[in-house]
């Protein structure tokens, strides 16, 4: 199923319910070269025979520039050229690095995605952010530009160890906070365990965000507005993934449950305990101890901060969500009385 969506620079072509074998279809073989990981290629090498590869380490940590480095001198002893397309068959590292890339090797060769994680279909690889880390400071050099095509091959997520399922659900309640009610009260009212059973629904849910994501990014493709409210949960949940052992889900989530907090304290929000409940019903974390004066250095770094100030997501309901920029001292007295 071929859907095409406009944004301002670029038409994508998103595949629904495809088999990645499908890319064959979409793509000149002898002109392609895929990107993965070491986990998603010992799970499903029987899908990569014959294709040129290119297979990294996986992790968050190798999401820096000297795996990019390490890339283009392969791409160059593959004689990739101008008409060479990447393909990035992973999770969020795999397609963030592959995106970025492709954005620089010879000023821009042409890419697409196959996300293979739950957080991968619905977020990373929609909206055409591509970056890497710096010294600790998550995404802080990058680019958007948008991919050639993203295929869903819901198949990949049948080998998705039960912690990625729970980042990508993090990222789902996201959605449903800043802009989807009724996708919030619909998963209050189901499970992980419910979504790995029930194929169709998965398979709806994933669909919904998806497009929820990608309208926003067509409103707003440069960050200038509102598209800002995806990084609800992000600000907090950044630095502590970045300065703690965490996933990116548990770090957003906590990040939503402190925003939400805040939001009560500064705008009335009256639903913070059924988002921390929500959170906890999807196996995610939602307050932890945390080092301040090492979180809020890094959030001086963050590339949200305007001088003193930074660009924070609020909430004033469920599924309606705000910007405002916020001092990072009044933020921090904020979070200190939590």
């Amino acid at each position: 199923m071929k859907q095409q969506y406009k944004f301002s620079s670029a038409i994508v072509d998103y595949y629904f319910s495809e088999r990645v074998s499908y890319l064959k279809k979409i793509v000149e073989y002898k002109k392609t070269i895929i990107i993965t990981d070491e986990n998603i290629f010992k799970c499903h090498s029987k899908k990569f025979k014959k294709w040129k590869l290119i297979v990294l380490k996986s992790g968050e940590a190798y999401k820096v520039q000297t795996t990019v480095d390490s890339i283009i001198k392969k791409l160059i002893e593959m004689n990739a050229d101008r008409t060479t397309t990447l393909i990035g068959v992973g999770g969020g590292v795999v397609t963030d690095i592959t995106g970025y890339t492709a954005s620089v090797y010879l000023r821009g060769i042409d890419f697409g995605f196959v996300p293979t994680t739950l957080l991968a279909m619905v977020d990373a690889s929609i909206g055409g952010k591509n970056g890497v880390d710096v010294d600790n400071c998550k995404n802080m050099v990058g680019i958007i530009r948008q991919p050639k095509f993203i295929l869903y091959d819901f198949n990949f997520l049948k080998t998705l160890p039960q912690g990625e399922w729970r980042n990508g659900f993090a990222e789902i309640i996201k959605h449903a906070c800043i802009k989807d009610a009724i996708s919030f009260s619909i998963l209050e009212k189901q499970s992980i365990k419910f979504y790995q059973k029930n194929r169709g629904a998965l398979s709806e849910l994933i669909i919904r965000n998806v497009l929820l994501k990608t309208k926003l990014v067509q409103h707003d493709e440069f960050e200038k507005g509102e598209r800002m409210l995806l990084n609800f949960g992000h600000t907090i949940g950044h630095a502590l993934e970045m300065k703690y052992e965490l996933s990116h889900g548990q770090a957003v989530s906590i990040g939503m449950a402190y925003a939400s907090m805040i939001s009560e304290k500064l705008f009335g929000f009256k639903d913070a305990k059924k988002i921390i409940t929500l959170l906890t019903k999807y196996e995610l974390p939602t307050f932890a101890e945390f080092d301040n004066n090492k979180i809020f250095a890094n959030l001086k770094k963050d590339k949200k901060r305007v001088r003193q100030e930074i660009n924070y997501v609020f909430l004033k309901k469920i599924g309606i969500g705000v910007v405002q920029l916020i001092s990072l001292k009044k933020l921090e007295k904020l979070i200190q009385t939590l």
